[in-house]
């Protein structure tokens, strides 16, 4: 039997449940795609795995048992979100079946909701990482002892997305979320894909990859090329937003992409 809670939420089978795992699930799964196409196309690396080895400080041993920390606290604090506010948006749920049920009018205001409420969470998401991101860098003890552990990743990869500090998890990734979660008003089952979503994205801005036919790069100016710059020491000073847009680095000046060839840019420093 499924664990009844007082605010009505059923632990079992439910749209809280794929809330909490399914994108837990689609970062390992996204990151073993993208370390077969490394494997099959080395050409769409923009540094070798031997450069990548000899340049990051922390093994990738490190790197997994990290991710699998921040994932285990993500969960938890998903599971605690969940509970509190009562789970799904129930109102958005039952819209949603009346719309299915009513035809295309219905379908259609069904669509426009969820094209709003991903927009506002994607914009909230942003403005929260961007100006967090920031403050890591420019507060020296933040960054000495909690953000720096991120990039010990200099050249980062796929599986590594979500390596950080673990109170850097909950200040950064874990607050975004729940936050944009918050404001955007979606229901416990448009979380399911737009965290999933979020998770795709942020894996490929690390995966070191840059393959021109990829949809990710080509519709988003802020992607693994972009984010790669601000892994090297060069670029430390720019590019702080993630995961979506670029639009606080262009209005605060932060914004730096030279046009150069991305699998040789840092050969050429």
């Amino acid at each position: 039997m499924g664990m009844n809670f007082p605010m009505g939420i059923n632990f079992k089978n439910s749209d809280e449940v794929l809330g909490i795992f399914v994108p837990i699930f689609i970062y390992w799964i996204y990151a073993g795609i993208v370390a077969v196409i490394e494997t099959a196309f080395p050409k769409y690396k923009m540094q070798t795995t031997e450069e990548q080895d000899e340049k990051n400080l922390v093994s990738r041993s490190t790197v997994i048992k990290g991710v699998l920390v921040q994932q285990s606290l993500q969960a938890i604090s998903a599971a605690l979100l969940f509970f509190l506010t009562g789970g799904a948006n129930h109102h958005d749920v039952h819209a949603a079946a009346h719309a299915a049920a009513g035809g295309g009018t219905g379908a259609a205001a069904s669509a426009c909701r969820y094209i709003i409420q991903f927009a506002t969470a994607m914009v909230v998401m942003d403005t929260w990482q961007y100006f967090m991101h920031r403050y890591m860098h420019q507060n020296k003890f933040l960054y000495k002892h909690i953000h720096s552990h991120h990039h010990r990743l200099m050249a980062p990869y796929a599986f590594g997305a979500f390596y950080n500090h673990p109170l850097e998890g909950l200040m950064v990734d874990t607050m975004s979320g729940a936050i944009s979660f918050l404001v955007s008003g979606m229901s416990a089952r448009a979380s399911i894909f737009f965290f999933s979503f979020a998770t795709i994205k942020a894996v490929d801005d690390h995966s070191g990859l840059w393959i021109p036919w990829n949809p990710l790069h080509v519709f988003f100016r802020n992607n693994s090329g972009y984010h790669a710059l601000h892994h090297q020491l060069h670029g430390t000073k720019y590019n702080f937003s993630q995961p979506f847009f670029v639009f606080w680095d262009i209005i605060l000046a932060t914004y730096y992409m030279p046009q150069v060839d991305h699998k040789n840019e840092d050969k050429q420093k």
